[in-house]
């Protein structure tokens, strides 16, 4: 059966794709339909802005990460019960991995899922030339997915003029456009974390109905109806008993692939969420403890202060209890962040290092076969001054490395944000261990 899909797309970074997105998201959900979102690439930002903001099922589609048939696996399962799903690009439409590759780029996901592509093209300061360059964008594949075109930052009679002359020269459909408004601008990238307040859903049913009126709704569906139908081998999943394990999950930590959490809960996780900065003490008669990534170095004092917390913890994993800790979950481990007391279970000491440390995909290379392969991202700011040998991190070009990830009795922890689905055997080896786990 076809799923009504759209992916919304630029011409590069800053062209409008997230705004649009948002927009048009907003639209469908004001006519009453169930709309599932999606994003292109290993960002958590927007997906979660999907959710806590627009208020729906988001997840990320990232073609590094999965192979083939799990990105169309995945997919069917994300929208199997939506009207339409709408997934936001990622960078210019055929930006991958590398200067010379589209390799995991949106376009990629479109040509591989059979997703009609619409294309965000920033009209400011140009007029014929938009032709040139969605021409070139267009031709530069022989399928290139591209269905329709919306323009941003554009005035509503350049609009008029400017659609008929689009439309003759490239053969596209121009289905809509978005003014040029300040109220339409999302300020902080920390945004997707905070609870929906009133300023924000202002803007956003302003999007809303904006879309509705320069934005053909009506068209877009019906580009979104000619998604080919997701074809794919299901995949095997081990389901194990079941077995309680403790997520952390509050301002501070809340970077978390929800293909990760959802394929724990297949293999037999009971997730029972917790917050380092709020709650006493631990979930009771777990058997596992999982601490994702977030914003820990905006929260220092509360999570300092929370001296049982840190307690428990350290006294957990010192029993053997194993755990994983990604990025800011790795810095809470650590001795202190910024000064401030953490857990404690590695000696380390996390600081500013005032510059993007380490960046993009990477797999790991290990003697532990269940984690050697497994794929991930890295993007932080702050540093620590032993990030561990256990593994070496590996760029996609093979060019790059460095030593990452630290080993305590059964606590794994490191920079690399992990997507499980690239290697299912890291998730059923860390579930086994917590079946295992005896206080």
């Amino acid at each position: 059966m076809k799923k009504p899909r759209l992916i919304i797309g630029g011409a590069g970074s800053g062209s409008g794709k997230t705004t649009v997105t948002c927009a048009i998201i907003k639209a469908l959900v004001r006519r009453g339909l169930k709309v599932t979102a999606g994003k292109c690439g290993p960002d958590f930002i927007d997906p979660m802005f999907h959710e806590k903001i627009l208020g729906v099922s988001s997840k990320n589609i990232d073609l590094y990460f999965q192979d083939r048939n799990t990105a169309r696996a995945l997919l069917n399962e994300h929208t199997k019960n939506s009207d339409i799903t709408v997934i936001e690009g990622v960078m210019g439409y055929y930006d991958g991995m590398s200067f010379d590759s589209s390799t995991a780029s949106t376009y990629e996901v479109a040509f591989e899922t059979g997703t009609p592509a619409v294309l965000v093209v920033n009209a400011s300061g140009m007029s014929l030339t938009l032709s040139a360059v969605i021409n070139g964008l267009n031709d530069f594949r022989d399928n290139s997915m591209i269905k329709g075109i919306i323009l941003n930052n554009i005035k509503a009679g350049t609009y008029k003029m400017l659609k008929p002359v689009i439309e003759k020269e490239t053969g596209l459909p121009v289905v809509g456009y978005l003014p040029n408004n300040a109220d339409f601008v999302f300020e902080s990238r920390y945004l997707g974390l905070k609870l929906p307040d009133e300023e924000v859903l202002k803007k956003i049913e302003l999007l809303g109905k904006t879309a509705e009126e320069t934005i053909d709704i009506d068209n877009l569906l019906l580009i979104a109806e000619g998604s080919d139908e997701i074809f794919y081998e299901d995949m095997n999943i081990n389901c194990g008993s079941k077995v309680k394990i403790a997520v952390a999950m509050d301002k501070a930590f809340c970077f978390y692939y929800k293909d990760n959490i959802e394929l724990l809960e297949k293999m037999g996780a009971d997730i029972i969420y917790f917050s380092p900065i709020n709650d006493s003490n631990l979930p009771d008669d777990i058997s596992g403890i999982i601490i994702g990534g977030g914003y820990p170095e905006l929260y220092t004092e509360k999570l300092s202060a929370n001296r049982e917390m840190l307690r428990q913890l350290k006294h957990n994993i010192e029993s053997g209890m194993p755990c994983l800790a990604e990025c800011g979950g790795f810095m809470y481990l650590n001795k202190a962040i910024d000064g401030y007391d953490m857990v404690g279970i590695f000696d380390g000491n996390v600081f500013n290092a005032e510059k993007l440390t380490r960046f993009g995909y990477i797999s790991l290379k290990s003697n532990d076969s269940f984690l050697d392969g497994i794929k991930g991202h890295e993007f932080h700011y702050w540093d620590t001054d032993n990030n561990g040998e256990t593994c070496l991190a590996v760029k996609p070009s093979g060019k790059r490395n460095w030593k990452c990830m630290r080993k305590y009795k059964n606590t794994l922890a490191g920079f690399p944000h992990l997507y499980y689905y690239s290697k299912p055997e890291f998730a059923e080896e860390f579930l086994n261990k917590c079946r295992g786990y005896k206080a």
